[in-house]
């Protein structure tokens, strides 16, 4: 199942490629001092969306990432039939993480995390669900409320540069 493809143009009235259904976000909302960019860019001659920023530590800091809403209005989609996610994305060698979000992840610092390694050329990546780990949440993965996935560079102190050209569901 395809969630984003910014190489393509309009299909069946959806769009594939709309980065509107992307935000940045950064540790600015609690006070750090991290910055971010996203923009819809040629990359390697790939079109993507392409996450740049500094990763600052300062004022308990740490973050910069993109995500969006699995739904358009926000509501838990049912990913129970799927293994994991498929990315394709293009970075600096540094690592990265991608987050999900479900109905049961009530708190700003909760998410079910997994963790991967952009490489300077475009690179297919399989991120199985059972390899995500809950992070500051007691409760198991439920993949029956997905509801936001974000990827992330946080952590430490680095310029991240990540190019995300398709994002999509495998079985």
């Amino acid at each position: 199942m395809l969630l984003n493809d910014f190489s393509l143009a309009d299909v069946d009235g959806a769009r594939a490629h709309d980065a509107t259904a992307w935000r940045l976000i950064s540790d600015r909302v609690m006070g750090g001092v991290s910055d971010g960019r996203a923009v819809v860019d040629t990359v390697g001659g790939r079109r993507a969306l392409r996450l740049t920023g500094r990763v600052r530590l300062e004022n308990d800091g740490g973050f910069v990432q993109i995500a969006r809403d699995l739904a358009p209005d926000g509501a838990p989609i049912d990913l129970s039939g799927f293994a994991g996610l498929e990315l394709e994305v293009l970075g600096n060698g540094e690592g990265y993480g991608v987050h999900l979000r479900t109905r049961d992840v009530t708190r700003p610092w909760q998410s079910y995390r997994a963790g991967f390694v952009a490489a300077p050329e475009w690179t297919r990546l399989r991120l199985p669900f059972a390899g995500f780990r809950a992070h500051r949440i007691e409760t198991p993965l439920d993949l029956s409320g997905a509801r936001r996935i974000g990827l992330v560079a946080i952590g430490r102190a680095f310029d991240a540069d990540l190019a995300l050209a398709r994002l999509s569901l495998y079985r």
